[in-house]
C-alpha cells in the first residue's frame, strides 16, 4: 500500500514515483531475460515519426536516432509474467486508478540506445489506446537509472484534468505520423522531470501529458511500461483494442450487455 500523500500527489499532479518497488534481486532477473528477449526478439528502428523530429534534434542526430523496443514481454518470460503481478506494485495500482478489480492491458518495452537514443514528442497515452474514462494506469519499470543526460520521463503536472486531447497525425504534407501535440504548444521546457533509480516504477494517468529528451550518454535507457485499467472501462480504439488482459487484482465484474470471452482469435 502507498501513503495517503502520495495517492493525494498523484490525484493533484497525474503521475507519482514509488521507489523501490521491485528489489535488486528481482531486477536481475528481470534484467537478465530481458537482455534474451532484447537480442532475440525486439526491433531497433528508426521509432515515432512526424515534424517534431526535427524540432528535437539537429539533422545528425536525427538522421541516427533510433529506438528499441516489443510489445508483451510476458508471452517471452515467466520472470516478466511474474512482474505484472507483483503484490506492492498491484495494491498501488489498485489505490491509484482507484478500483478494487485491475487488469492488465499491455506491456512494452522501450529502450534508448546510447547517445542518439530515441527522444518522445509530448504526447497523451490515450492517443494510442483511447478508452471511455480515466480508470487508466501506465507505470514505467526502471531498468536503469535515470536522469537528464539520458531521458528521464517528465510530465506536465496536472494535465489529466483536461482529458484526452486531440493529437497530430499527420506531417504538413498530409502523410500519417506518430500521434503527438503541437510542438508550439506544448514543450517538454514546462515539464516536470521525474528522475528515478533502477527498481522504481513511475506511474501516471492515461492522459497525463508527457515526453523525454534524447539518450546523451554511452549506455542504453531501459524502461518497460505497463497499462493497467479498471476491466470496466472500456477500450474505445488503439492498440490491443478488444483484446481481454489478465486480472491482477480482483474480478472481472459481467454487466448485462456483455458476452462472455470467448477463446477464439480475434479477426
Amino acid at each position: 500500500m502507498i501513503s495517503s500523500d502520495r495517492v493525494a500527489f498523484f490525484e493533484e499532479h497525474g503521475f507519482v514515483r514509488i521507489p523501490q518497488v521491485f528489489t535488486p534481486q528481482e531486477i536481475d532477473e528481470l534484467e537478465a531475460h530481458l537482455d534474451v528477449i532484447m537480442d532475440q526478439w525486439a526491433v531497433t528502428e528508426v521509432g515515432w515519426t512526424g515534424p517534431w523530429r526535427q524540432v528535437y534534434m539537429d539533422p545528425a542526430t536525427e538522421k541516427k536516432s533510433k529506438l528499441t523496443s516489443i510489445h508483451d514481454l510476458h508471452f517471452y518470460s515467466e520472470a516478466w509474467l511474474r512482474s505484472i503481478q507483483n503484490p506492492g506494485l498491484v495494491e498501488s495500482v489498485a489505490q491509484l486508478i482507484p478500483s478494487p478489480n485491475v487488469e492488465l492491458h499491455h506491456m512494452t518495452l522501450h529502450a534508448k540506445p546510447p547517445q542518439t537514443g530515441h527522444p518522445f514528442p509530448m504526447h497523451q497515452d490515450s492517443a494510442f489506446y483511447r478508452h471511455t474514462d480515466g480508470r487508466y494506469l501506465d507505470v514505467l519499470i526502471h531498468l536503469d537509472d535515470t536522469c537528464h543526460e539520458n531521458g528521464e520521463i517528465r510530465f506536465l503536472s496536472g494535465s489529466h484534468k483536461e482529458g484526452h486531447l486531440e493529437h497530430v497525425t499527420k506531417t504538413p504534407e498530409g502523410a500519417e505520423c506518430t500521434p503527438h501535440l503541437p510542438t508550439g504548444q506544448y514543450r517538454l521546457e514546462d515539464t516536470t522531470p521525474v528522475p528515478a533509480q533502477r527498481g522504481d516504477v513511475v506511474c501516471f494517468n492515461l492522459h497525463t501529458i508527457h515526453g523525454s529528451h534524447i539518450n546523451q550518454t554511452d549506455k542504453i535507457r531501459r524502461m518497460v511500461r505497463v497499462g493497467y485499467r479498471d476491466p470496466e472501462n472500456k477500450q474505445i480504439e488503439g492498440q490491443s483494442v478488444g483484446r481481454p488482459g489478465i486480472i491482477v487484482r480482483g474480478m472481472r465484474v459481467r454487466t448485462s450487455e456483455t458476452a462472455p470471452l470467448s477463446n477464439e482469435a480475434i479477426a
